[in-house]
């Protein structure tokens, strides 16, 4: 079993499958360019994310770096590196190939989840449902990439939504977690999207080095700044301190399941739609954006705020309002960004994620500084309340 809340190197190294995976899905809809591409990015992103995350599970209670577990997750990443190749043609003709990938991606998660059951009956019980809605999972992807066309991605979306279902129809009480560990992992993952994120800077540069790309790329880095000043410069310690603090069991394995597992995706979806905006600025700096990469870009941004409000909404039972204004904001931009070239509308982005910045560290004070010193020196568990756990009158 696992000792220690630190992420192992092993642990970092398999991640990395998860970069390739997210750029996979970037370029898919890039290549695509039509709401109907980024739906189904978005689709294969959400597979992909629902066995990562799994794996998240796994190594917050089992050791990944013992001699047999170390060699079965070299195995998983072999099946997640093929997957995420098949990406690019995952309905058409590498549809079978992500399929078996995907596979052995999930039952050698279930295998390594039965190792780490031995002495714990509660866990077993779990990962017998989970190890039959994944069985279930499996069938309907193949039959799905057998079938092709439209039925392909309805039924892969309804087997996705089975799977996402299966911790609330089986429960949550025999699950395992080591606190610290499965909210540093998470944040990670946050940092290797924000990473993808600019990677799509670099790759979307086929004009050459002009003054206006030069600009368009620090804009392009200013704004994934703010996505991770955002994240890590609160909440992350926000998320880990009330995940540390709730009681083992079913509370504690709920708000993992719900704060982590499910709503950390719109988090890594909306970064992942704001690269491909970030890739289309990049290539056609000074053109009028069309509406599927301005949508990216301003409803990226959107998307990503969402999951913010959702993730305290659901954490600390109180509304960000200011998030949730400045996402809307996003969104009623987005005619706007067809009608200006596509570095301004950006430049207007990173603009008001600016201000939005400014005015929270201002609202927050002096707690802002405590918060992050307690964290830095006790971890989740220390420290005073931050702001935004303290309910509103």
């Amino acid at each position: 079993m696992r000792e220690g809340e630190r992420v192992m190197p092993l642990e970092l190294f398999f991640d990395l499958v998860f970069v390739l995976a997210l750029t996979q899905c970037t370029a898919l809809m890039v290549h695509d360019h039509t709401m109907a591409g980024v739906g189904q990015g978005l689709l294969l992103l959400a597979l992909l994310w629902w066995s990562w995350t799994g794996y998240a599970w796994l190594t917050s209670v089992l050791d990944p770096e013992e001699g047999g577990v170390r060699l079965a997750l070299v195995v998983a990443m072999a099946g997640f590196l093929v997957a995420a190749l098949a990406v690019p043609h995952a309905f058409g003709d590498d549809a079978l190939a992500f399929a078996l990938a995907y596979a052995v991606v999930r039952f050698g998660h279930i295998g390594l989840f039965v190792i780490a059951s031995r002495e714990d009956p509660a866990l077993r019980r779990s990962i017998t449902g989970f190890g039959f809605s994944t069985t279930l999972l499996v069938v309907m992807m193949l039959a799905g990439a057998a079938m092709g066309g439209d039925a392909q991605i309805i039924i892969w979306a309804a087997a996705l939504a089975f799977d996402l279902a299966e911790p609330y129809i089986f429960g949550s009480e025999g699950w395992k977690l080591v606190p610290g560990h499965f909210a540093e992992r998470h944040g990670l993952i946050v940092i290797v999207a924000l990473g993808e994120s600019i990677v799509a800077l670099g790759i979307g540069s086929e004009i050459g080095l002009s003054m206006v790309v030069v600009i368009s790329a620090v804009l392009g880095i200013a704004l994934v700044f703010a996505l991770w000043w955002l994240y890590f410069d609160l909440v992350m310690i926000a998320n880990a301190r009330r995940l540390a603090r709730a009681r083992p069991g079913a509370e504690q394995n709920e708000m993992a399941r719900d704060v982590y597992s499910y709503l950390h995706f719109i988090l890594v979806a909306g970064i992942e739609l704001a690269a491909y905006g970030l890739h289309d600025v990049l290539a056609h700096p000074e053109e009028h954006m069309k509406f599927v990469p301005a949508f990216a870009l301003l409803g990226g941004v959107a998307v990503y705020l969402l999951g913010h409000v959702a993730i305290r909404l659901r954490g600390a039972g109180t509304l960000n309002s200011r998030r949730l204004l400045v996402a809307m904001l996003m969104l009623a931009l987005i005619p706007v960004a067809e009608h200006v070239a596509a570095v301004t509308a950006l430049a207007v982005a990173v603009a008001v994620l600016a201000v939005l910045i400014a005015y929270e560290t201002r609202s927050y004070g002096d707690r802002r500084g405590r918060a992050r010193h307690d964290f830095a020196l006790e971890g989740p568990e220390g420290g005073a309340p931050i702001a935004s756990d303290r309910p509103r009158a």
